[in-house]
């Protein structure tokens, strides 16, 4: 009897940690949502280690973490725009985020015609339509806190900056960058030149377009080294190559500044010659609006977002070259910027 028992307790036994087993299974695997988030890129490619990608990243963070469905298309020219939106709105997508300035025009139409579907717009804005929702960032800030670094870290004290094309969402990064340096130079009784950008003036270096590494960018990037600058920030996507062939032809030592992702991760062959990176953190912002509707259930709303260093929409990357005082300086800075002791546009 007693060995009846004991092979009963033994079988109940086994019986019950399976059932804990298959119930673990269970929970970890969590139901898919019933909400289709998608997003239509800008020219480029999803991998294009920039604001396409960063974009992609959050929506494949709520598809891994949410459990949302998605869908994406990817434009090859501008051609594309129109008819990927469509091709969204076809497949039933919640929400859609189109990539990027190129895509307002399209996406306001988009918007327009289908007032029942939810559109977000990176970088771009809203011709009245409330089922439109910009998501926009004051780039300024963290640039200033990149252009009082690069002040500091030059040692010819000549720093440069160039875009792809001079419009707001670019010349914001330039301007914080240029004030940034002359804070610096400003605290420390020097001369700081910047060459590519005069926000007074409001003239500069510009591509003309966004084409990655191209040889117009290191056209630019090698006069600006040879008029001095041992810093450089290119605001105009992956133009890492074309300066980083700039530096070496010439025979620099000089560093340059990433934009949009920490391009020390993303390209880390081009660690040694980062600075740092002035991160536009698209990745978060798309998760964050795609939670607040599909798991939240706030509202949707026409109102921008607006990332700032305060949010954590933009900050400056970690660095092995930003230590010590110049480190313990910048946080101070970054903290008078958002309680607005500090102007970054005196």
């Amino acid at each position: 009897m007693n060995i009846i028992t004991r092979n009963s307790a033994k079988f109940l036994s086994i019986a019950a940690v399976a059932a804990l087993a298959l119930s673990g299974c269970s929970a970890a695997a969590a139901p898919e949502l019933d909400y289709k988030a998608c997003a239509v890129s800008d020219e480029g490619s999803w991998n294009d280690k920039s604001f396409n990608q960063s974009v992609m990243d959050g929506l494949m963070k709520a598809k891994d973490e949410l459990k949302v469905q998605t869908a994406d298309a990817e434009s090859n020219s501008a051609e594309d725009f129109a008819p990927n939106l469509q091709q969204m709105v076809d497949a039933n997508c919640d929400i859609t985020f189109a990539v990027g300035f190129n895509l307002v025009a399209d996406v306001n139409a988009a918007a327009k015609a289908n007032p029942d579907v939810k559109f977000v717009t990176i970088d771009g804005w809203s011709e009245g339509n409330a089922n439109l929702k910009p998501v926009n960032y004051a780039m300024e800030q963290s640039s200033y806190l990149a252009g009082y670094a690069a002040a500091a870290y030059s040692t010819s004290k000549v720093i440069g900056t160039y875009g792809g094309m001079q419009i707001d969402a670019v010349t914001a990064f330039m301007d914080g960058y240029y004030y940034g340096a002359q804070a610096w130079a400003a605290d420390n009784n020097t001369t700081i030149k910047v060459l590519g950008w005069d926000p007074a003036k409001k003239t500069g270096d510009f591509m003309g377009d966004f084409t990655p590494n191209s040889a117009v960018s290191k056209t630019i990037a090698a006069t600006q080294i040879q008029g001095g600058a041992d810093v450089i920030l290119p605001v105009a996507g992956d133009q890492f190559g074309a300066v980083s062939e700039a530096l070496d032809e010439a025979g620099s030592a000089g560093v340059m500044i990433g934009v949009d992702k920490n391009i020390a991760l993303t390209s880390p062959e081009y660690a040694d010659k980062m600075l740092t990176s002035i991160e536009k953190r698209m990745t978060t912002a798309v998760f964050d609006i795609i939670k607040g509707i599909a798991v939240d259930k706030v509202d949707f709303s026409g109102d921008a977002y607006l990332g700032t260093l305060a949010n954590g929409g933009t900050a400056l990357s970690d660095s092995d070259k930003i230590t010590g005082d110049l480190k313990t300086k910048l946080d101070e800075l970054s903290a008078g910027i958002q309680d607005g002791s500090i102007s970054v546009r005196p």
